[in-house]
C-alpha cells in the first residue's frame, strides 16, 4: 500500500485537481440529441489507468470530448455511468476492442468544471458489470450490460481467508508511511469479505492488470486467495524499504555525528598543540626515511607515501595503515654490509664444540663455509638438513651462524598453507602484514643474516589460498632473490646476502622445483654410543640448568645413562632422551626443593621408582623359534626400525592373506615372495591359504624392501624350519630369485643394532653404502651380502632339501 484514501476514495483515470468550487453548475451540450436508453445498457467512460472497484469513492478527471458529453448526460439523465480500464492507455481513439468488458457501474456523487475546462467527477462505484455488447447511435461509447451480483455466502473457507485478510491489511497499513491509523480502525470495524477485498484490492500498489484479473474475478474465495497473494507480495516490498530507510537514516546521522565529532576534535587538539605533534610524527618519519638507506626506487616511492599521508591527516580511517607501513620501510635493513668474515679453524672448533660425531656432515659444512669465504659474492647452494626428529638440525644452523658471525633467524614452514605467509598480504584491509620472510629480515636488523627455514617438508598443498612451497622458490634461487617483491612492500628487497638453510625429515615431500634448488644434506640417527657421549657432554648439562640443579647437587651414573638409552628410548635422534633425564632430574629438584636431601645420585636401579617400568627390552628376547617368524629391516621418517613378519597357513585354498596395513608395493612384494618360495620348493598349496601378518596393525607400511623377509618367513613356514633369532634382512626379490638393492641401508642398520641383531643381510648391490655406517655399528654387526635367495636361505635357515618339503 503506498496512497491515502479519502472516505474510501482512489485514483482512477488520472490524479484529481482540487476542487475550484463547490457549486460551479453543471453545463450539458445543447446539441446532444434526447435519445432514450435501454433499461439494461449503461454509459461508458474509458479509464487510461486506473481501475474503479465496487463501494470506493474515487475522483475522475475527463478530458476527451466523447467521455465529457458522456458524463453530462449521465448527470441530467441521472444515470450510473459504467467504468471501463484501456488495454492501451496511450492511445486516444479507443473503440470496443480496446477496453476490457468487465468494470463497475456508479453514479456521478459531484461533477465540477474547472477555469482551464478541466471536468472532474466525484463518482461512487456500486457493482460489478460484464459488456455483452456495445449500441450504436450516440456520441459515446453505450453497452448493453450485465450487472454481477455477488451472493452473500459464509462458509468456514470464506471466513478464514476474510480473517486473513483483515490482518495482513492491518500489518500493510502499518508499514505504510502515508496510511492515517484510522484506515486500520476502519478496515477492523468492515464484516464484509467482498468488500473487504474491493477495498484492499483498491488500496494496494499493483499493476492495474492485476487489479483488473482481480475485478474480473466473480467467485469470492478465488479473489479473496488473489488479493491475499497481491498484499503479501506488497507487504514484503514495504518491508525491505523500511529497512532500507532506517539503515540510510542511521548511516546518515552517523555521519552527522562522525562530523561534527571530527571537528571538535580538532579544535581541542588544536587547543592542546596535538597538531605539533603530528608535525613531529612526520618529521620523524622524513628523518627515519633518509637514513634508511633506501635504494633510489623505494626512496621516491616513500616519499610520495610520506606525502599522502600527511594531506589526508590523523583521522583519516587510513591514516593508521600507511603509517605502519611506512615504519615497516625504514626498519628494514636495506643499507649494504660488509659480509662478516669466517675464520675456518673457529668454525671447526665451534662445530666440534656443540656437536658429536658427524664426521661427514661437519666435513661438508667446512667446505661450504671455505668456498663462502673465498668468494662471498658467489652464488652458493641452499643447504638442506634433512633427517629424523632431534638429530640436531636445527642446532647444526646455529653452529653455523655463530661460525660466520650471523644474526640467526628462524622461519617455521610446518602447516603453513598460505602464499600470503610466505609473500606478505595486499594492503588492501587492517591488519596487512608482509611475509615471514620480510618479518625475520625485520628482526635480524642486518642483511647478512642466517634464515632457517624449518620442516619445509610440511608445507601446506596449494588450494584457493595460493600455492607456499611455488612462493619459496623466487626466495631460495639465487639468480632471483635480489629483486625479492613482498606483497605488503611492493617494492623489491634484495635477499642474495641472506644465508638461507633448510630442514626436513623427508625428501618426498618437497616438490621437485623446490628441492632442485638445494644441497641436500642426510643427517642419519645416531649409535647407542654417540648417544650416550651427547647425554653426558650436553643433555644432562642442559637439563641440570633448566630445573636449576648444580653438578654437585645431581649426578646421574654412565650406567644409569645407558639404561636410559637401552630402555627407555628407543629412537634415531635425542630428543626424548633429554626428555628423560629431565623427568629423572626433576624427581632430585623436588626432594632438595623439599630438604630431604642435598645431593643426590641416581644410578640404574632407582630408574624404575623415577622412570617407571622399562618400556623397550631387547628385541631378541621377544623371539621365539617357531617357523614363519623372520625379522625385516624398514626405512621410516624419524629413522630405522625392525618388522616382524609371520606367517601362518589355514586350510583353504591357496589364497594369500594380507593383514597390517601394508601398502599396495608391500602387497606386491608379499606375492612375488610366495610365488618365489612356490617355485623353489614344489609346495602346490591346492589345500591351504597363506596368511602373512606384519604386528603394529595400526600404523600404515610400504616400501621396497620386504621381499626378502616375507620369501624367507614363507619357507621357513613352507618348510617348517625357523629363521634365526639374531639374523635381520632387508631386500627386495625377483622371481628369478635375485635380491635386488634398497635405500636407507644406514638407518636401517643402526635400527638393527638398537634391537640387538648380530647378522644383518643386505643386497651386495648396496656393499658402497656400508660407508656410510658408524665404525662402531660396523665393528658390532656382521653383515652377509646377498646376491641370490639361496644366500638368504644358508645363513638364516640353513641347507634344504626338496624332500623336506611335505603335502598336508
Amino acid at each position: 500500500m503506498s496512497r491515502e484514501p479519502t472516505q474510501q476514495s482512489n485514483k482512477a483515470e488520472e490524479d484529481s485537481q482540487h476542487a475550484q468550487s463547490a457549486s460551479t453548475p453543471v453545463t450539458l451540450q445543447a446539441d446532444m440529441a434526447e435519445k432514450p436508453f435501454p433499461e439494461d445498457a449503461l454509459i461508458i467512460i474509458p479509464m487510461h489507468n486506473a481501475v474503479l472497484f465496487p463501494g470506493i469513492m474515487s475522483p475522475v478527471t475527463v478530458g476527451r470530448a466523447s467521455s465529457v458529453a458522456a458524463a453530462q448526460t449521465a448527470v441530467k439523465s441521472e444515470r450510473q455511468l459504467g467504468f471501463l480500464l484501456q488495454r492501451d492507455p496511450e492511445k486516444a481513439d479507443v473503440g470496443p476492442s480496446d477496453l476490457y468488458w468487465v468494470g463497475t457501474a456508479g453514479p456521478v456523487i459531484r461533477y465540477i468544471t474547472g477555469k482551464e475546462g478541466e471536468h472532474h467527477l466525484v463518482v461512487q462505484g456500486t457493482s460489478r458489470f460484464q459488456v455483452l455488447a456495445f449500441l450504436d447511435g450516440w456520441p459515446f461509447l453505450v453497452a448493453k450490460v450485465a450487472m454481477i451480483e455477488q451472493p452473500h455466502v459464509e462458509t468456514p473457507e470464506i471466513e478464514a481467508r476474510f480473517l486473513q485478510l483483515k490482518e495482513r491489511a492491518i500489518e500493510a497499513i502499518g508499514l505504510s508511511p502515508n496510511m492515517p491509523d484510522e484506515l486500520a480502525d476502519a478496515v477492523q470495524a468492515m464484516d464484509s469479505p467482498a468488500q473487504l477485498a474491493d477495498m484492499v484490492a483498491n488500496l494496494v500498489d499493483a499493476k492495474t492488470e492485476e487489479k483488473q484479473e482481480i475485478l474480473e474475478t466473480f467467485d469470492l474465495m478465488r479473489r479473496l486467495d488473489k488479493v491475499i497473494t497481491l498484499l503479501a507480495k506488497r507487504i514484503e516490498v514495504l518491508k525491505i524499504s523500511k529497512e532500507i530507510g532506517e539503515k540510510t537514516r542511521a548511516e546518515f546521522d552517523e555521519r552527522e555525528r562522525e562530523h561534527v565529532l571530527r571537528e571538535q576534535l580538532r579544535q581541542i587538539q588544536k587547543e592542546l598543540g596535538e597538531d605539533e605533534e603530528l608535525r613531529a610524527e612526520i618529521d620523524d618519519l622524513y628523518n627515519a626515511i633518509e637514513a634508511a638507506g633506501l635504494p633510489e626506487e623505494v626512496f621516491k616511492h616513500a616519499q610520495r607515501e610520506i606525502k599522502r599521508l600527511q594531506r589526508m591527516g590523523e583521522n583519516s580511517a587510513e591514516y593508521s595503515m600507511l603509517r605502519t607501513y611506512l615504519e615497516w620501510l625504514t626498519e628494514l635493513p636495506w643499507k649494504q654490509e660488509p659480509q662478516p668474515s669466517i675464520d675456518i679453524k673457529e668454525a671447526r672448533q665451534i662445530l666440534d664444540e656443540e656437536h658429536f660425531g658427524l664426521e661427514k656432515i661437519k666435513l661438508r659444512i667446512l667446505e661450504f663455509l671455505a668456498v663462502r669465504k673465498l668468494n662471498p659474492e658467489g652464488k652458493s647452494p641452499i643447504l638442506c638438513f634433512v633427517g629424523p626428529p632431534g638429530v640436531g638440525k636445527t642446532s647444526l644452523g646455529q653452529s653455523i651462524a655463530r661460525a660466520t658471525g650471523r644474526v640467526f633467524q628462524r622461519v617455521s614452514l610446518g602447516g603453513v598453507h598460505d602464499e600470503a605467509e610466505i609473500r606478505g598480504h595486499r594492503r588492501t584491509y587492517i591488519g596487512a602484514l608482509p611475509g615471514n620472510i620480510i618479518q625475520a629480515m625485520r628482526k635480524a636488523g642486518t642483511r647478512n643474516a642466517l634464515i632457517m627455514l624449518d620442516e619445509i617438508d610440511k608445507l601446506g598443498t596449494g588450494g584457493y589460498q595460493g600455492d607456499p612451497a611455488s612462493a619459496l622458490l623466487e626466495v631460495l634461487d639465487p639468480e632471483q632473490n635480489n629483486k625479492f617483491r613482498d606483497n605488503y612492500l611492493a617494492v623489491d628487497f634484495d635477499l642474495s646476502r641472506v644465508l638461507f638453510i633448510c630442514t626436513a625429515n623427508v625428501l618426498e615431500t618437497i616438490p621437485g622445483p623446490l628441492r632442485d634448488r638445494m644441497e641436500i644434506i642426510h643427517l642419519p640417527g645416531y649409535t647407542e654410543e654417540e648417544k650416550i657421549e651427547i647425554a653426558r657432554r650436553y643433555l644432562v648439562k642442559r637439563q641440570l640448568c633448566a630445573n636449576g640443579l648444580t653438578e654437585e647437587q645431581a649426578h646421574l651414573t654412565n650406567d644409569a645413562l645407558v639404561a636410559i638409552v637401552r630402555d627407555y628410548t628407543r629412537e634415531a635422534g635425542v630428543r626424548s632422551l633429554e626428555r628423560e633425564i629431565g623427568s629423572a632430574l626433576r624427581r632430585v629438584a623436588m626432594n632438595i626443593a623439599e630438604g630431604r636431601a642435598q645431593r643426590m645420585t641416581i644410578d640404574t636401579p632407582d630408574l624404575s621408582a623415577i622412570l617407571g617400568p622399562q618400556r623397550f627390552e631387547n628385541e631378541m628376547a621377544l623371539r621365539v623359534s617357531v617357523p614363519g617368524v623372520a625379522t625385516g629391516l624398514a626405512w621410516t621418517p624419524v629413522g630405522g626400525d625392525i618388522l616382524f613378519i609371520e606367517a601362518s597357513k589355514v586350510p583353504g585354498n591357496g589364497r594369500l592373506i594380507l593383514t597390517g596395513q601394508l601398502g599396495e608395493v608391500m602387497k606386491e612384494s608379499a606375492q612375488a615372495a610366495l610365488t618365489l618360495a612356490k617355485i623353489w620348493t614344489g609346495y602346490s598349496l591346492e589345500k591351504s591359504d597363506i596368511h602373512v601378518h606384519v604386528p603394529a596393525g595400526a600404523t600404515p607400511k610400504d616400501g621396497p624392501s620386504a621381499g626378502v623377509a616375507m620369501f624367507l618367513a614363507i619357507l621357513s613356514l613352507l618348510t617348517g624350519n625357523p629363521v634365526r633369532a639374531d639374523v635381520a634382512m632387508t631386500g627386495e626379490v625377483s622371481l628369478r630369485g635375485l635380491v635386488l638393492p634398497i635405500g636407507g641401508v644406514k638407518e636401517k642398520t643402526l635400527a638393527a643394532l638398537r634391537a640387538g641383531i648380530q647378522i644383518v643381510m643386505l643386497p651386495r648391490r648396496n656393499e658402497k653404502d656400508l660407508e656410510d655406517v658408524p665404525p662402531e655399528a660396523r665393528d658390532r654387526l656382521t653383515f652377509v651380502l646377498l646376491d641370490r635367495v639361496e644366500d638368504a636361505v644358508h645363513y638364516a635357515i640353513g641347507d634344504l632339501h626338496p624332500i623336506q618339503v611335505s603335502e598336508e
